[in-house]
């Protein structure tokens, strides 16, 4: 089953925008997960302008379901995770200031090495990892040997081919990259502007597909369906069962 784990940062750059704690990172969090999603993901950036650090607390607080947080590993990232201890963690490669992301990890050079070190650090604090890439084989080959849990596949230029000849041709490569993910022992996930449209061809074509990261569009539909709604029609898009409640 492809779990499912909301990405909340929306909901704070909602909040961000009039100040004050309304609406609230953490009653989203709970609706979505009363809902039925298999987690929520958070990615907190420097400059704070939607997830602080003091809303990644006060998730884990109340976290009954996995806990995903994402970001670029420098010193005051890693801290907090390390403070954390989320289920997982998503490696990506923004540097400060950017607006989102854009690209994977190119771990062929050897200024990647030092990935491999923050990814043992994680390990040996049980926490599971992950590398954003895109689908190049020699990426994906290069992640497992830098010692990464799972890949999260970059799904932005699907999305924007969806429904071309294109579109087809780059489905067919996350389809031959998540094959060649598995064989070498490596899981994946996938994300990035995924959506009610493209979400089922998706599943069906990446067989193995392990969990989906889905922020944006997802609290978009939710303005308009409502956030249980719309949680909901994600699992069904996906074909995937709902988490049972658990309540903390």
């Amino acid at each position: 089953m492809i779990r499912l784990s909301v990405n909340v940062n929306k909901i704070a750059t909602l909040r961000n925008a009039r100040g004050g704690d309304i609406p609230s990172v953490v009653e989203a969090a709970r609706t979505c997960i009363a809902a039925g999603c298999h987690g929520i993901t958070v990615h907190p950036r420097p400059d704070a302008r939607h997830i602080t650090f003091q809303d990644v607390f006060d998730l884990a607080a109340m976290m009954t379901v996995e806990f995903n947080i994402e970001g670029y590993p420098g010193a005051e990232f890693v801290e907090l995770v390390m403070r954390v201890r989320p289920t997982q963690v998503t490696l990506v490669p923004d540097p400060p200031g950017v607006l989102t992301s854009s690209a994977g990890w190119n771990l062929t050079s050897g200024a990647a090495d030092w990935l491999g070190v923050m990814l043992g650090r994680f390990r040996d604090a049980g926490i599971r990892t992950s590398l954003f890439l895109e689908t190049d084989a020699t990426q994906i080959q290069r992640a497992r040997k830098l010692g990464a849990d799972r890949i999260e596949l970059y799904t932005g230029p699907y999305a924007h081919a969806f429904g071309t000849p294109s579109g087809k041709e780059i489905l067919a490569a996350h389809r031959e990259a998540a094959r060649l993910a598995r064989k070498i022992g490596l899981g994946v996930n996938a994300g990035h502007d995924l959506d009610l449209k493209n979400i089922p061809a998706y599943a069906r074509a990446v067989k193995g597909l392990q969990e989906v990261s889905i922020g944006h569009a997802l609290i978009s539909d939710a303005l308009y369906m409502g956030l249980t709604r719309t949680v909901k029609a994600y699992l069904k898009a996906l074909g995937s069962r709902p988490q049972s409640v658990k309540r903390k």
